[in-house]
C-alpha cells in the first residue's frame, strides 16, 4: 500500500474489518467507560496515577491479546513475554512516567513446563529491555475457565510530579514520531483471520521468504524506554502509545486535528495483511499502527532537539485547531 492509495483501491466486497473478526473497538471503548464508571475515574489516561508525596507512583496493566494464538499454532512462546512487558512499559512511558518494575499473572489450561520456561525467558528479555525489575508473579491452573493459556502483567513506575506529561496537546505543536517494529500486540485477530485465508502459519512469508508468516506476525513489541530522557528533557505536552484503535489512539490527546504529513513506512507485513484480507486503508489505520509505534506532541520549539537526541526519531507532522480528527495518507480518521 502506498500513501497515495486510497481506500476504494483495496476494499473488495469480501474485505475483512476488526469488528467482523470478532472485535468491535467502539463497543470495547464502551465497555471499557462503563467500567471506569462504576468503579469510579482515576488520574491518568495511559497508566493510573498515586500521589506519593513528592512523586506519581503509576500503574498499567495489560496482556498480549490475540498474539497468543500465533504463538499456541506454531508452539513458540519465547517472545510472548516481552510483549507483555512492552504493552505496560510503553503506557507508562506515554505518561512521562519511568517503568521500574513488573509482575505477571499466567492463566494456564493445564500447566507445561516447557511452555513456562519459554515465556520466562520472553519476560527476562523484557525486563532487560525495559530496564525493570521482575518482582514475581502468579500462575493459576484453572481448566474449567481457560483454553489453553492467557498471560497478562502490571508495571509499576515512578515519577516526579513535575516530570509527568500534561496530557493535552496545544495547537501548533510538532508531533515526533518513533517507528514500529512491526504489528506489535494489537489488532492479531484480524491480522490471523486474513493471512489463514489463504496460508498457514509456517508457510514462508512472502516479502521475506526467510522468514516464516508466524515469525513475521510474532516479531516483538517495540519498548521505548529510550524516549523517555528527551521528552523530558523538552516541553513535551502530551503522547500516545500507537496501539489498539491505531491511529485514533492520538486523539486521546486532546481534542484537536492531527495532520501527520511524514508517517514513518509501514512494514511489508501491513501491505501483506492488508492483500490477504482485502482490508480498507481506513480499517488498517483505525486497527494497526502502520510503521509507527511512539508519537509526542512537543513544543515546536523543542522538535528538533528530541530528534537530535533520538536515534530514530522524526518529526511527522502537527497539531492544528479544528475537528477532532487524524489525517494521515489521505485519510480523516475519527474515534
Amino acid at each position: 500500500m502506498t500513501d497515495s492509495e486510497s481506500a476504494d483501491d483495496t476494499e473488495g466486497e469480501e474485505g475483512l474489518t476488526y469488528a467482523e473478526t470478532g472485535v468491535d473497538i467502539d463497543a470495547s471503548e464502551a465497555a471499557t467507560k462503563a467500567l471506569i464508571g462504576a468503579a469510579g475515574e482515576f488520574e491518568g489516561d495511559y497508566a493510573g496515577l498515586v500521589d506519593i508525596g513528592d512523586q506519581y507512583l503509576a500503574l498499567a496493566t495489560d496482556g498480549v491479546g490475540t498474539k497468543l494464538l500465533v504463538a499456541e499454532a506454531i508452539d513458540d512462546y519465547s517472545t510472548i513475554g516481552i510483549d507483555c512487558i512492552a504493552m505496560n512499559a510503553n503506557d507508562l512511558i506515554a505518561t512521562g512516567v519511568e517503568p521500574v518494575a513488573f509482575v505477571d499473572y499466567l492463566a494456564v489450561e493445564t500447566p507445561d513446563e516447557e511452555t513456562s520456561e519459554d515465556i520466562g525467558a520472553g519476560l527476562r528479555a523484557g525486563a532487560e529491555r525495559a530496564d525493570v525489575a521482575l518482582v514475581g508473579g502468579e500462575t493459576a491452573v484453572m481448566p474449567d475457565v481457560i483454553k489453553g493459556l492467557d498471560i497478562a502483567g502490571t508495571c509499576a513506575g515512578l515519577a516526579p510530579k513535575n516530570a509527568v506529561f500534561p496530557g493535552e496537546a496545544e495547537p501548533g505543536d510538532a508531533i515526533v514520531g518513533w517507528p514500529s517494529s512491526g504489528i506489535h500486540s494489537n489488532g492479531l485477530t484480524l491480522a490471523r483471520e486474513a493471512v489463514t485465508r489463504d496460508h498457514e502459519y509456517d508457510d514462508p512469508f512472502p516479502p521475506n521468504p526467510d522468514r516464516t508468516i508466524a515469525e513475521e506476525l510474532l516479531t516483538p513489541t517495540r519498548i521505548y524506554s529510550e524516549v523517555l530522557a528527551p521528552l523530558r528533557a523538552s516541553e513535551t505536552h502530551a503522547a500516545a502509545h500507537v496501539t489498539g484503535g491505531g491511529w485514533t489512539n492520538l486523539t486521546r490527546m486532546g481534542s484537536y486535528r492531527y495532520e501527520i504529513t511524514d508517517p514513518f513506512e509501514a512494514q511489508p507485513v501491513f501491505e501483506f495483511v492488508q492483500a490477504e484480507g482485502e482490508v480498507s486503508d481506513e480499517e488498517m489505520h483505525r486497527t494497526f499502527n502502520m510503521g509507527t509505534g511512539f508519537v509526542a506532541a512537543v513544543s515546536e520549539a523543542d522538535a528538533a532537539a528530541i530528534v537530535n537526541d533520538s536515534e530514530d526519531a522524526r518529526v511527522i507532522g502537527k497539531v492544528t485547531d479544528g475537528d477532532e480528527a487524524v489525517s494521515i495518507r489521505g485519510l480523516g480518521l475519527t474515534e
